[in-house]
């Protein structure tokens, strides 16, 4: 019976928002922004890097609702309501090192 209350346990901790510090960059080609300028590569990498700040917030949110929830509950509150950001950090910062990327490629100057 412990047993199976231990790997009950450790389900709902896997299922925990994963810390924004945590989670890896999506693979994004950089020849997705292949054809864009270098001041148009470091506009879109200032407007992602306002949206990962966002977004990392909002997944420390999640973080600390799914720690308060199993807490509480037993159940984490926050990936379960879909408040859990991981996707959609993974895939900016995969975009931002894509577009670094592009820009050392094209030689771009720090803008």
């Amino acid at each position: 019976m412990k047993k199976s209350l231990s790997l009950l346990a450790l389900a709902f901790l896997a299922a925990c928002a994963a810390a924004p510090d945590a989670i890896a960059p999506a693979a994004i080609s950089p020849d997705l922004y292949a054809g864009r300028s270098c001041q148009q590569l470091a506009q879109e990498n200032a407007n992602l890097t306002a949206e990962l700040t966002t977004l990392v917030a909002q997944q420390q949110r999640a973080v600390d609702g799914d720690a308060m929830g199993v807490f509480l509950l037993g159940l984490p509150m926050s990936s379960m309501s879909g408040n859990d950001k991981e996707t959609e950090i993974a895939l900016a910062r995969g975009k931002q090192q894509a577009i670094t990327l592009q820009m050392q490629t094209k030689g771009c100057r720090a803008i």
